[in-house]
């Protein structure tokens, strides 16, 4: 009996089709492993980052996971009238340094649980949307810390000043902290 070790064309097309099955299969699982390899090497170096900023931070005498910030981001006065007054100075430099007036504000006294270290200020102006821009950054960006509760705006029909940019009339409910200091 003799083997016959011939392949016809069908044949021949099939066992090349399964090679090059068995070919990508492959090269899709060395690259998968490849791919696990470095996200592998990239979370450790992450965790060591993480363990020297947690080390740095208990060096430096950290408060664990409570963040503390800079005495500037606070209001500091012996009560919440004069923090509200300094917040309202502040508002007030701002929107002038934009060109701008302030044409109404308000110094509501704070509810609930953030009544003992807030101030709040309702404030109304008139500007242009590139000042109103600018001056969101500011209070966003600097000290003290500012927060935007509230915000809304109307064009104020047909009023425009020296620029191409029509006037909007910009309401905001504002919030920051205040820190007590001695009288």
């Amino acid at each position: 009996m003799r083997l016959d070790l011939r392949i016809n064309r069908e044949e021949g097309a099939a066992l090349g089709a399964l090679a090059g099955l068995v070919l990508v299969c492959g090269a899709a699982a060395l690259f998968a492993l490849g791919g696990r390899g470095g996200a592998a090497e990239e979370n450790a170096q992450r965790r060591d980052a993480l363990a020297r900023l947690e080390a740095a931070q208990k060096r430096a005498g950290g408060q664990g996971d409570r963040a503390v910030a800079p005495e500037a981001a606070f209001l500091a006065a012996p009560t919440a009238a004069l923090a509200g007054a300094q917040l309202q100075a502040y508002v007030t430099r701002l929107v002038a340094a934009q060109h701008a007036a302030l044409t109404s504000s308000n110094a509501p006294p704070p509810m609930g649980k953030e009544a003992a270290d807030a101030v709040q200020l309702q404030a109304t102006f008139d500007m242009e949307l590139s000042a109103l821009q600018a001056l969101l950054y500011e209070l966003e960006a600097g000290t003290p810390y500012v927060f935007v509760e509230a915000f809304s705006l109307q064009p104020l029909d047909g009023a425009r000043r020296g620029g191409s940019q029509p006037l909007l009339r910009v309401a905001l409910n504002l919030r920051a902290h205040w820190r007590r200091t001695a009288s």
